[in-house]
């Protein structure tokens, strides 16, 4: 068996490719002069009308209002759009996204689309269309040597640069004409919109304008131009290359309307009475919250520097650095939450302050990450014993209570990253509370001062949103976890046995923690 797979190791080695040198790209920045265009005199008006901040914000808690809300920008965008994207998939949400970036480009606008490698693999055909358009130019951060097919294939052609390419560009920015900014969690997917069959995803995505958007501007701008960034072009091959640009353009729309979808069905207001942020374009204001935040993003370079468990990167810092100032109340919603050693103490430490701590993350049956949800388990004890309050989401749960929007028969689970603070902070954006955050993946987190849309984010987790959750307690032997949750009649009904567990999961989780170690999570 050792001989086989000895074997079968070389001829997977053989097989991989390697990257050629990179060749250096122009510079490019925002552009600054976009005061008098539309947008930019909408965001003037929106910013004033809300009077008391030197940024304005907007929740967008709706997966359907959060894709339209690009789409609504993008069309209305005269001079720049700038796209940053660890995952933008070749579906329905991906094919419509890409649309309105041509579209704009045909009029004019400025388009830079960067794209994380790993996911890309399914869309360099789609991509390459893009960029034979005027106006557009695709960038691709830490390319993988291999370019096509799944990324588990393209990363196993890859074995032999593993410590480069398992580090990721996991940030999520959308910037039109540099006057209005969208950043938060979503990935563009079908599931990140309520788009899927099967499963999609709680999310949250803010809305800014103002000073916030030249910071967020300036994030796009180190990544774009940084030495971590390839040119789509480079990664064609000759005879791509070869290609007349009326070809590929319309090699790109013969491709996107293959995966092109019907628009989406998009309510008029959201679960805060919101109306559409399209709506509010055509009506020439937006309605914004006053305030200011800070940007907190990673360096490109992050990617290249050793990995040190006992330092957090700089968006991750900055994130346990604001929960950690908690005085009062610390809530934190996070789809993937490892504390470790370091965020117990904190956490204890928070408690001997008498600030309450309130951790939602997914149950086992919602998370898409089950073996990064086994290594949470072992911590969920240790927090109920200090004090913790700790909800999960339950899939059924979502579903009939309908809080959190209609899903039907796909599985809701939870995606989005915040963390509220003595209900006047929030941090937003791409950071996870996991080790692959703090060492691994660049991230970019803003930190928003406004107790008024701190509140309403906390308000999504009103008391009869609760009955969308599990609440964990301590058996009565101090040791076991216990699930509370409210039935139709609102009574409260305990399991003991955890929900959705399984054998069958459990021997699958066994096999992959052989394979995968809880600090490569």
């Amino acid at each position: 068996m050792s001989r086989w797979f000895t074997a079968f190791f070389v001829l997977l080695l053989s097989a991989c490719t390697t990257l050629p040198p990179r060749v250096q790209q122009p510079a490019s920045s925002a552009l600054a002069d976009t005061g008098g265009t539309p947008l930019g005199r909408i965001a003037a008006a929106s910013l004033a009308e809300a009077a008391g901040g030197e940024s304005g914000f907007r929740l967008l808690p709706s997966g359907e209002m959060a894709f339209d809300a690009r789409l609504a920008l993008a069309e209305a965008a005269t001079r720049s759009i700038d796209a940053q994207y660890y995952h933008v998939h070749a579906d329905t949400a991906g094919a419509a996204f890409l649309s309105a970036l041509r579209d704009a480009a045909l009029r004019g606008v400025r388009v830079r689309l960067l794209v994380d490698d790993y996911y890309a693999g399914d869309l360099y055909l789609v991509l390459r269309g893009l960029a034979a358009f005027p106006n557009v130019e695709v960038r691709l951060f830490n390319p993988l040597p291999e370019r096509f097919g799944t990324p588990i294939r393209r990363m196993l052609l890859s074995l032999h640069e593993f410590s480069r390419v398992n580090r990721r560009m996991h940030n999520k920015l959308f910037v039109a004409d540099n006057q209005v900014a969208v950043y938060g969690g979503r990935n563009l997917a079908d599931e990140y919109f309520t788009r899927h069959g099967q499963a999609n995803f709680i999310d949250l995505d803010v809305l800014s304008t103002g000073a916030v958007v030249r910071d967020l501007s300036a994030s796009f701008d180190r990544y774009w131009n940084s030495e971590q960034v390839w040119a789509l072009e480079q990664r064609l091959h000759a005879l791509e290359r070869a290609m007349k640009p009326a070809e590929r353009r319309a090699d790109f729309d013969v491709r996107l309307a293959e995966i092109a979808g019907p628009p989406p069905n998009v309510p008029p207001k959201d679960y805060l009475g919101q109306s559409t942020v399209r709506a509010q374009i055509a009506q020439g204001r937006l309605q914004l919250l006053p305030g200011s935040a800070r940007v907190h993003d990673d360096p490109p370079d992050k990617v290249l520097q050793p990995p040190d468990p006992n330092k957090a990167s700089p968006a991750m810092r900055a994130k346990l650095d604001v929960i950690a100032a908690a005085r009062e109340e610390v809530v934190i919603v996070n789809p993937y939450f490892l504390p470790g050693p370091v965020g117990l103490r904190m956490m204890g430490e928070a408690q001997k302050r008498g600030t309450r701590v309130l951790i939602v993350t997914n149950s086992l049956g919602s998370t898409d990450e089950p073996l990064v949800y086994r290594a949470y388990s072992r911590y969920r004890a240790d927090m109920l014993r200090l004090g913790v309050q700790v909800y999960e989401f339950g899939p059924e749960l979502v579903r009939r209570s309908k809080t959190f929007g209609v899903f039907g028969k796909s599985t809701p689970r939870l995606h989005a990253k915040v963390a509220g603070v003595d209900r006047r902070w929030m941090v937003v954006g791409s950071v996870n509370l996991d080790l692959r955050s703090a060492t691994l993946n660049t991230e970019l987190g803003v930190t928003i001062d406004c107790a008024a849309l701190t509140q309403q984010a906390l308000g999504l987790l009103r008391a009869d949103a609760f009955g969308s959750m599990y609440r964990l307690q301590l058996g009565e032997d101090g040791h076991t976890v216990e699930w509370h949750v409210r039935d139709d009649s609102g009574q409260t009904q305990v399991r003991r046995e955890e929900p959705h567990a399984s054998l069958w999961l459990d021997f699958v989780l066994w096999l992959q923690s052989l394979l995968v170690s809880e600090d490569a999570l």
